[in-house]
């Protein structure tokens, strides 16, 4: 059975900084690709940052220079550090494993979410 549990998040403040790991079981993690997406009140899910099982990373425009994403195969775990948070990263965070990324087999999975707020 595929786990995918995402923990940090919480309340930040403007110009803070918070840190999100979420650890997936049940695939094969160092071959799978990663990614975080967030989803505000009323808009749409969208991917935030990602990293393939070779490391290489892509980020949402809004979020270069201030976010960086990681991932550690020994356990398991990818993680989203944040900085500079501004009121806008306000938003429900997922994280998602791709298992078999780039083949017929790719498959999606997803975390339950977790709270991030900022305020001013």
């Amino acid at each position: 059975q595929v786990q995918v549990v995402e923990s940090g998040g919480g309340l930040g403040h403007l110009g803070g900084s918070l840190n999100l790991s979420c650890e997936a079981s049940g695939i094969i993690f160092r071959s799978s690709s990663m990614a975080w997406h967030r989803q505000a009140p009323g808009k749409q899910r969208e991917l935030v940052a990602g990293i393939s099982s070779g490391g290489s990373t892509n980020y949402l425009d809004s979020v270069k220079g201030r976010f960086t994403i990681s991932r550690d195969n020994a356990k398991n775990t990818v993680y989203l550090q944040m900085n500079s948070l501004k009121p806008e990263d306000t938003a429900v965070y997922y994280c998602n494993a791709r298992s078999h990324p780039g083949t017929m087999l790719a498959r999606d999975y997803w975390g339950q979410g977790t709270q991030v707020t900022v305020s001013s």
